[in-house]
C-alpha cells in the first residue's frame, strides 16, 4: 500500500494538495508517483508569478526511466516554487510529502479545493 498522508487532497495525475493556513496550496507528486518513476534526476519547476489553468503541465520530472510532467492540480498564481528540490531532485524519491513539494499555488477559486479527491478516493484510483 502507497503512502497517503488523509491529511492531503489528490488528483489523477498522482500531485498532492496541502492547503496552508493563510489559504496558499502546497503541491507535490505522490509517493506512488515517484515509486513509479524511479530515481528522479531532474526536475524542471514553473516561473513564480505565473497563472495556470487547472491540468494544465507545469512541471517535469525526470527520473533514470522517463520523463513525467506534473500537472496544476488548481487553478491559480504560481507564488513560490521549491529550489531546493532542482538542486536536490532526488528529494522527490526520498520524502514526497515533506521537503520535496513542488510549487506553491494563490488559488483562483479556494472552493475548488474541496472538490478534489480525498486520500481514500485517490487511493481507490490506483
Amino acid at each position: 500500500m502507497s503512502n497517503i498522508p488523509s491529511d492531503l487532497k489528490y488528483v489523477a495525475s498522482h500531485e498532492w494538495l496541502k492547503l496552508e493556513d493563510n489559504g496558499i496550496i502546497t503541491v507535490g507528486i505522490t509517493d506512488h508517483a515517484q515509486d513509479l518513476l524511479g530515481d528522479v534526476v531532474f526536475v524542471e519547476l514553473p516561473e513564480v508569478g505565473r497563472n495556470v489553468a487547472a491540468d494544465e503541465e507545469v512541471a517535469v520530472v525526470e527520473s533514470v526511466k522517463a520523463a513525467s510532467d506534473v500537472y496544476a492540480p488548481i487553478a491559480g498564481e504560481i507564488v513560490e516554487i521549491n529550489e531546493e528540490l532542482v538542486d536536490s531532485p532526488e528529494l522527490a524519491n526520498e520524502d514526497p510529502y515533506g521537503k520535496a513539494w513542488f510549487f506553491k499555488v494563490k488559488p483562483a477559486n479556494p472552493a475548488d479545493y474541496d472538490s478534489l479527491m480525498t486520500a481514500e478516493e485517490y487511493e481507490g484510483s490506483l
